[in-house]
């Protein structure tokens, strides 16, 4: 039985590479199961060209590994590397803050209240967690963008924290009554924004994700213990 749905629209390897994506994200391939490009490719009907092409890029954001003379591979995830990510994730985010409290304007401040409402309204409506992440996903690298600093926002991007968090969070069952709680923290975010209060606006935002880290890290461990990643995850 296939798990992957056939592509029919243009632009295949783009289609070929959200596919993939969220069926990694969604675990319909589990970390460490290796990925037959042929394999793929029938299933999804196309050539191998367009599925070498996602794999490729799948790659680059961290969803899968590529291991000369083995194959292509699912990535593994690291409790380790979770809370590293975490750690730098959190640096970068308050130096990001240091500079956009002085240089956010009336306008941004009103764009990121938005995108808090559009989280808001997909909690109330009951909408897919992916349509919610998407928006939290912006309002994070929104603050980064208004601090000005392109290799800040590089360094930030090259992270892939919000895969990596997806790719945990995608199996919790607690997923409603933790964003509830973000939410309040996102508003305490952005009240220190908007009061241009920089100690504030930072210690908002460092306990915002420490507390998100910790979630991670109990998820992670609860997905183990169910025993589905034995024989998957390992350290590295």
């Amino acid at each position: 039985m296939n798990r992957v749905k056939r592509i029919a629209r243009p632009r295949i390897a783009d289609e070929v590479f959200e596919s993939l994506r969220r069926a990694i994200l969604d675990r319909d391939f589990m970390p460490g199961e290796r990925l037959k490009v042929r394999s793929l490719a029938t299933d999804f009907d196309v050539s191998e060209m367009p599925v070498r092409h996602a794999v490729n890029r799948l790659q680059t954001v961290g969803l899968v590994e590529i291991k000369p003379r083995s194959g292509t591979f699912v990535a593994q995830l690291d409790k380790d590397e979770l809370l590293e990510t975490f750690d730098i994730r959190r640096a970068l985010e308050c130096l990001a803050v240091e500079s956009a409290v002085s240089r956010i304007s009336d306008a941004q401040l009103a764009e990121l209240d938005g995108l808090l409402a559009k989280m808001d309204e997909c909690l109330v409506k009951g909408l897919v967690a992916e349509r919610h992440d998407n928006f939290n996903m912006l309002f994070h690298r929104r603050i980064v963008e208004i601090a000005g600093n392109g290799k800040l926002l590089e360094m930030y991007e090259d992270l892939h924290a919000h895969i990596k968090i997806a790719r945990v969070h995608s199996s919790s069952r607690d997923w409603l009554r933790r964003v509830q709680r973000a939410q309040q923290e996102h508003r305490r975010i952005l009240a220190g924004l908007a009061g241009r209060d920089r100690q504030e606006t930072i210690a908002a935002l460092s306990e915002h994700i420490d507390r998100a880290g910790r979630n991670l890290i109990r998820d992670h461990e609860a997905f183990l213990a169910a025993g589905a990643g034995e024989g998957v995850f390992s350290g590295r």
